[in-house]
């Protein structure tokens, strides 16, 4: 969806061009899941697949949002009205930004907004976060508010989180906000310290590939929640603020402490390795050693899915059939229970390893997956 189609698209239903045209995109990470809300590190990257906005200020106390890819009409609020909990529809995700936005004190009086995404909704890459970023760097700059990237993105986590109710960390928006293109970004959840990591596959003769499951996941649902809540438990058993805390070389002795806590034992488990996972590829990349990151992946999918348990069997599915077909490794990516997984491949390997995870879904009688391959990308920024 290029930025001429939803400008066309904006002086269609509002009558009057936009002030411009923005484009965030969505994310897929690396390594390092669900180690964000424990203020651990992660390493996502921005995805070519956007949200697009076109952006108008209005000065009368009136915001209007429509979306190309949602049915219906022109959807008007009013920002003074807007309250946490008080829309279940797609239209919380831009008007929790400017509720966020004003609770903030910045003086957001009202826009009109159109929207369209190719970001593939429902399959653990972020499209939430696009939408939102998206909307904050518009009105950003339309009202010269002066927020940095990471500014911004706590914002929209803080839209996701209390406006919109789905206890997500700071992965997401961040990645939206602040990737560069070629790079993965290592990022540490807990200062917003970053550091933008050359990954430039094609160089090297791989790819990796995404691989959606079509098996759609929802955040705001419980179980995503019930993990965190679960990480939350096992930091105050531990005595730590988070479990960040608990060092990979005193992961035996935290775990000890935890007794027969048979779920805080799993769950802190995951974090802890995850975290190392996440430095041990850090090391690996800027060591030259970018096919040696396969095993860590490997093993991060087992973490998920027998450590935090939110994997599912479509997902398994990919990750064993590409292993099987000579994959350099894969896992699930995102938040999990559905979603998508990354496949860590030889380019001459692709087509091989595309063409039997189909099959193997074919046999099993599951939904025919979506595979695209995932080149790191630019993250948000003004584009007409």
């Amino acid at each position: 969806m290029g930025a001429e189609q939803v400008r066309d698209g904006f002086e269609e239903l509002y009558g009057t061009g936009p002030e411009g045209v923005w484009a965030a995109p969505g994310r897929v990470n690396l390594i390092g899941e669900h180690t964000d809300y424990n203020d651990g590190f992660v390493m996502p990257f921005a995805l070519p697949h956007t949200a697009v906005a076109a952006v108008a200020r209005r000065e009368d106390g009136v915001l209007r949002l429509h979306s190309a890819d949602v049915e219906g009409g022109v959807v008007e609020l009013r920002p003074d009205d807007l309250a946490p909990g008080s829309d279940r529809n797609w239209t919380a995700y831009p008007a929790g930004v400017v509720w966020a936005l004003r609770e903030a004190g910045h003086p957001v009086t009202g826009a009109d907004i159109h929207l369209a995404s190719t970001v593939p909704a429902g399959a653990g890459l972020s499209s939430s976060a696009a939408l939102e970023v998206v909307v904050a760097l518009a009105l950003n700059d339309l009202y010269e508010l002066g927020l940095k990237r990471w500014q911004l993105a706590r914002l929209c986590q803080r839209a996701e989180n209390v406006y919109v109710g789905a206890p997500v960390g700071i992965m997401d928006q961040t990645a939206s906000a602040c990737c560069e293109q070629g790079h993965a970004l290592f990022l540490d959840t807990r200062d917003l310290s970053q550091k933008q990591i050359p990954f430039d596959l094609a160089v090297e003769g791989m790819r990796l590939l995404v691989v959606d499951t079509r098996v759609k996941h929802s955040h705001s649902e419980g179980e995503y929640g019930k993990r965190r809540a679960g990480c939350e438990r096992g930091a105050a058993l531990l005595g730590v603020d988070a479990l960040r805390d608990v060092p990979y070389d005193g992961l035996d002795a935290a775990l000890a402490r935890l007794g027969d806590d048979e779920e805080a034992v799993r769950l802190v488990r995951h974090i802890v390795t995850e975290d190392e996972r996440v430095e041990k590829v850090v090391a690996l990349l800027e060591a030259g050693e970018t096919r040696a990151i396969g095993p860590v992946l490997v093993e991060g999918h087992a973490s998920l899915r027998d450590d935090f348990r939110i994997s599912c069997p479509e997902l398994d599915l990919v990750v064993d059939t590409a292993l099987a077909t000579g994959a350099l490794g894969a896992r699930m990516t995102g938040g999990g229970f559905g979603g998508s997984a990354i496949v860590l491949a030889e380019t001459a390997d692709v087509d091989t390893i595309t063409k039997a995870v189909e099959e193997a879904f074919a046999t099993a009688g599951f939904k025919a997956p979506r595979t695209f391959e995932a080149v790191p990308s630019a993250g948000a920024r003004r584009i007409s």
